[in-house]
């Protein structure tokens, strides 16, 4: 699900509990002892998130009751704005209602939990939790989805990767390699130059500025921001003008201001759309994004910026550290991903049952299910192996980007947070010093988050 611009913080949510649903009462014994279920998920028939609703009322709520003679599993379905959902998910969770089993962005899985709206996985579903099957078939880095100080809260679902795209004819042209491996920030303004040098009207493409949004924050800044050895929100702080952030924007300046990137794009209402299309006519070189740009963008036949000859001519490549070894953990590329988790409801009156439920909901057999023959990564390796073998580029997201990814933090006051990322890349872009734009973002996010105690420098 998309991240909204202007989300609704439970505090928020909090001042309008008044307003919150009585308790659903959840897994109440129904007739005949029989025990009830519920799934909540902004999914509806017909309508928002269709498929993932099709597929739990045919295939994940027969399956499992045909395993579970004793249990009836009903499936609450929405199809409302983001920010609708969570308010709603709050109110019946504050209610101590709600769903027994409830999807939840990943975004808001801090933000639940400060609330104690949600609790760790361990804690409500019980000792089954940890030996879980599934567990060694999600990679540590794509279980960070799920997990807030240090603690399992849900279990991810699908996720996604960014990466480098480049155009191989472009490359050529400009006499570099078709199968290109940047291994550190150098080399690809290296690459710039001689693409520049040849003709590309423009060489890199790194989402900045304000007019971008959110794509700017997880499409440039923080993808960088780990490859320079720092993420945004660590051990209770936010980082500031460190050395690692005032990196990542003498990048932004070396780009724009050398000339290897178009500032007026990254000022544009619909500036992202525009390099989508620029990239697939053959004008943009080197484009900083997600999968979602190769299966949705330029997916030859329904993409939204058709390349017919994408197979032929685009490459993909992971993001290389400011230099080898300089990323967080110390890795020599970086990344960030996205994505949903589900997580039980404390609040539950059958929570060993409501595991079993939920980690049936995440087996191979029923992720297999929910893909229905889509290419599409899905949080188990295993089933990565079998339905991505006739796709390249997501096998290698899958194998070689999501082991070494990051996430957002999940706290409420995040997207203000973004928000001054953003405005900082577009003062370099707009020219001013990297110290300057620094020294401005730090100024405003110490405030923001409650004082310079907060802010890593």
């Amino acid at each position: 699900m998309r991240f909204p611009s202007r989300p609704a913080t439970i505090a928020a949510i909090a001042a309008i509990a008044a307003l919150a649903l009585g308790s659903c009462g959840t897994g109440e014994p129904a007739g005949g002892g029989t025990v009830t279920l519920t799934i909540a998920a902004n999914a509806i028939s017909g309508g928002k998130n269709s498929e993932t609703a099709d597929w739990i009322k045919g295939w994940v709520i027969p399956e499992f009751e045909r395993t579970h003679p004793e249990v009836k599993v009903l499936f609450r379905p929405s199809g409302v704005d983001d920010e609708q959902y969570k308010t709603k998910l709050a109110l019946d969770l504050k209610a101590k209602g709600g769903a027994d089993v409830i999807d939840l962005d990943g975004i808001w899985v801090g933000e639940f939990a400060q609330a104690g709206y949600v609790r760790p996985l361990a804690d409500v579903g019980g000792p089954g939790v940890e030996s879980w099957e599934g567990w060694s078939r999600i990679p540590q880095a794509v279980q960070g989805l799920g997990i807030f100080d240090g603690r399992k809260y849900g279990l991810p679902q699908g996720t996604d990767g960014r990466v480098l795209f480049y155009n191989k004819a472009l490359f050529r042209k400009a006499g570099l390699p078709e199968e290109w491996s940047p291994a550190s920030w150098q080399d690809i303004i290296d690459a710039g130059v001689r693409l520049k040098a040849s003709g590309v009207p423009v060489p890199i493409q790194i989402n900045a500025g304000t007019a971008m949004g959110e794509a700017t924050t997880m499409q440039g800044v923080l993808p960088l921001l780990a490859g320079a050895g720092a993420e945004i929100y660590s051990q209770d702080k936010w980082t500031g003008a460190s050395r690692a952030l005032k990196d990542v924007l003498g990048f932004y300046q070396r780009v724009y201001g050398g000339g290897l990137g178009d500032p007026r794009l990254q000022q544009e209402a619909k500036g992202r759309d525009k390099s989508f299309t620029a990239f697939a006519r053959g004008e943009i070189a080197i484009l900083a994004e997600g999968d979602y740009f190769w299966r949705s963008v330029i997916e030859p036949t329904a993409g939204v910026a058709p390349m017919k000859d994408r197979d032929q001519v685009v490459g993909y490549t992971r993001i290389p550290a400011r230099e080898p070894g300089a990323g967080i953990r110390g890795q020599d590329h970086a990344s960030m991903s996205g994505g949903a988790v589900r997580v039980l409801n404390p609040f539950s009156a059958n929570p060993r049952l409501a595991w079993e439920l939920l980690a049936f909901m995440h087996s191979a057999e029923a992720t297999k299910a929910q893909a229905a023959g889509q290419a599409r990564i899905s949080s188990r390796t295993d089933v990565n192996d079998e339905v991505l073998a006739d796709d390249p580029m997501l096998r290698y997201v899958a194998e070689e980007v999501l082991p070494i990814t990051a996430y957002r933090p999940g706290l409420a006051v995040y997207p203000q947070v973004s928000a001054l990322l953003q405005e900082a890349t577009a003062a370099v872009v707009a020219g001013r010093s990297v110290e300057e734009a620094a020294a401005g973002y730090e100024a405003k996010l110490a405030e923001l988050v409650g004082g310079a105690a907060r802010v890593a420098h």
